[in-house]
């Protein structure tokens, strides 16, 4: 596949692909491997945006000779653990994300029901998960000025992602709803809900 791949310490590296789907793909294809004996001294597999960290390599510059031989294919859909999550479209963005993407609420409604996402990756805080599925003619931009505070358990979509917010904090993303799901939990054999790969469905509930 198409990559750069860079040193991070003496038993990392850093994957860069050109695109999200590239990094999804990478990212279930080295967890395929593993999983299948073939680097069992790997430890950390994180992916981000267009990148992917694997750490605890025993040769780093072996790895990185091979990754770029490999022959990667594209994620399938429904090849992952699928969870779905109630969700109240009740937030304060959901008339005008509605007018950006021309449609009614209750079309809104039908159609992040009807998208099938998928976690590509963790970050900005515990528990916070990006999913991809919406199509580009539905991205949305970024809320030109961020809120302070937006409520734990709020769905909100910015770009090409939607996120359900785990904990209250700042952000500036469209809010269309809200979950009572339990997002992150640290007493939880595993503390977040939703973890790279998973794939979300979301439904109504009844407001």
């Amino acid at each position: 596949m198409k990559c750069r791949v860079l040193a991070m310490g003496r038993a990392a590296v850093l994957v860069e692909t050109d695109d999200g789907e590239q990094a999804q793909a990478l990212h279930a294809e080295l967890l395929r491997r593993r999983a299948a004996g073939e680097f069992p001294e790997v430890r950390e597999v994180v992916p981000a945006a267009r990148t992917v960290l694997v750490g605890g390599l025993a040769d780093p510059r072996a790895f990185a000779a091979a990754v770029a031989r490999w022959e990667v294919t594209p994620v399938a859909a429904g090849g992952g653990e699928l969870r779905e999550v109630p969700v109240r479209f009740d937030g304060p963005d959901v008339a005008e994300v509605a007018a950006l993407w021309t449609v009614t609420r209750e079309e809104l409604v039908r159609i992040v029901t009807a998208t099938p996402f998928r976690v590509a990756f963790c970050g900005f805080a515990p528990g916070f998960a990006y999913l991809t599925g919406l199509p580009p003619g539905l991205h949305v931009p970024r809320r030109p000025t961020p809120r302070t505070a937006v409520a734990a358990g709020s769905l909100g979509l910015a770009g090409p992602y939607a996120g359900l917010y785990p904990r209250a904090s700042p952000g500036g993303w469209q809010l269309v709803g809200t979950t009572q799901a339990p997002l992150w939990d640290p007493a939880r054999d595993a503390a977040a809900l939703l973890s790279p790969g998973t794939e979300v469905r979301f439904t109504e509930v009844p407001g």
